[in-house]
């Protein structure tokens, strides 16, 4: 009975000094309030990146003049979502008489696959002719990296785009009232809009992949950015962007990265009046993927059935 207790009081002890630990450690950062999105900026380009483009895509944006570019941020392994896209969504060049071209974002592949069943990125490219890639490799940590490549792609390639999508391949984008969408907006350079986050907390717990250190991100709150899984802005902000993310020093999180290059800008985020983009998952409905314009979480599978049922069922109304 006395050993019990003993080794109850000793586990006690040892819960208490990991917690005490553990808070010591986070109360010896000091967290900064009111968020400074300047304390990033560098007067000199000293962040511009100068990793190489291993691949690009074929078409050149001055002969097509597009309306819109999607690019959509994969893993050069995810094969299967890139061909959903490809067959379902990303699939018309043309909509509403408007050109919209879609491309894939990959960095180097780090480990790679000995299956020779399995395309190669450098057979996707030659096929599809689609693949954006640099020679950085492609890890969650380095999705900036991947975001920043897009902008120098707009920037360097297509600079003529009207609007430019950021997403990812887990994305149902319903692409005609995308356009619709953006047809309807205010001519205006400073268009930015999407599945927007205010007041966002920097997370400081546990989960590596949503943590950020203080060191990296001394704010308690991020400034108002749009989601990663789709943001849509005006061609002329990209390149303003992209002018001055050499200026930005890289963080963990891509689209607060953006969020932070538009405080910096001064360009306020539009919050759509609808509720079209969807940050989570939501069970197909006809009705409310005909309303909607991008929703996350969805598998290549579900992509390509969702499209089916989508386009093959055109009768049936909705309220």
């Amino acid at each position: 009975m006395y050993i019990r207790q003993l080794k109850w009081i000793f586990l006690s002890l040892l819960v208490f000094s990991v917690i005490a630990i553990w808070y010591i450690t986070l109360s010896s950062n000091t967290v900064i309030e009111h968020t400074n999105a300047m304390y990033f900026y560098e007067y000199e380009p000293i962040y511009k990146q100068h990793y190489l483009f291993t691949l690009r895509q074929r078409l050149k944006c001055e002969d097509i003049n597009p309306f819109l570019v999607i690019l959509v941020s994969s893993e050069p392994k995810d094969v299967k979502s890139r061909q959903a896209i490809r067959i379902t969504w990303g699939s018309k060049n043309f909509w509403w008489g408007h050109r919209v071209l879609t491309l894939f974002l990959l960095g180097q592949e780090i480990h790679k696959e000995d299956n020779s069943a399995t395309l190669s990125v450098e057979d996707e490219s030659i096929l599809y002719g689609d693949i954006i890639r640099q020679d950085f490799m492609d890890t969650y940590d380095n999705l900036t990296l991947k975001t920043i490549m897009a902008f120098r792609w707009v920037t360097e390639f297509c600079s003529n785009a009207r609007f430019l999508m950021k997403t990812d391949a887990d994305v149902f984008i319903n692409t005609g009232n995308l356009v619709k969408f953006l047809l309807k907006l205010n001519s205006s350079e400073n268009i930015f809009t999407g599945y927007p986050l205010i007041d966002n907390f920097a997370y400081r717990g546990f989960y590596k992949k949503t943590y950020i250190s203080y060191d990296e991100y001394p704010f308690r709150l991020f400034p108002p950015y749009c989601s990663g899984m789709g943001y849509i802005l005006d061609g002329k902000l990209a390149l303003r962007i992209y002018e001055l993310m050499s200026h930005i020093k890289p963080i963990k999180f891509e689209d607060v990265y953006v969020g932070i290059c538009l405080s910096i800008l001064k360009v306020n985020i539009s919050i759509p009046e609808d509720k079209q983009f969807f940050l989570y998952k939501i069970n197909f409905d006809i009705c409310k993927y005909r309303h909607l314009i991008a929703v996350h979480g969805i598998t290549s599978s579900e992509i390509i059935r969702f499209w089916q049922d989508l386009s093959s069922d055109a009768s049936l109304n909705c309220l």
